[in-house]
């Protein structure tokens, strides 16, 4: 059965083609990920509208990063849950909670650090810092 999910050996292409499938299964019909991806795009917009810096920017799109693959790597988990028990479980329930929680931290440290970064271009913008 193990023989069953292995992958031969595959071009690029092929790589390529199973990761983009990859994020179209890991997006569609999550609104989770549609928040977040809202959220970044506010987020892009703030930075370009307040001039961040090169340093800045690269801060904000790691976070951003952090959190879209947080909530890719949550979405598999569900699948993979999914796949292995359909009843209650309550091993998968907490490993799923576990996985919600790691998406919880990873936009709550993203959130403060684009605090961080907007506050400050928002305040020397509007002239009070």
């Amino acid at each position: 059965m193990r023989e069953r999910f292995r992958h031969p050996q595959r071009t690029w292409y092929q790589k390529f083609r199973c990761a983009f499938r990859g994020l179209w299964l890991g997006v569609r019909g999550q609104t989770s990920f549609l928040v977040h991806f809202v959220a970044a795009g506010l987020a892009l917009l703030a930075g370009a509208v307040l001039g961040v810096e090169r340093i800045e920017w690269c801060v904000l799109l790691l976070c951003i990063t952090i959190v879209l693959a947080s909530e890719m790597f949550n979405s598999a988990l569900e699948h993979l849950a999914r796949a292995v028990d359909r009843s209650e479980n309550r091993h998968l329930g907490s490993a799923l909670d576990i996985g919600s929680a790691a998406v919880l931290l990873a936009a709550m440290g993203a959130s403060l650090v684009g605090s961080l970064v907007l506050v400050v271009r928002v305040t020397a913008w509007i002239g009070v810092g």
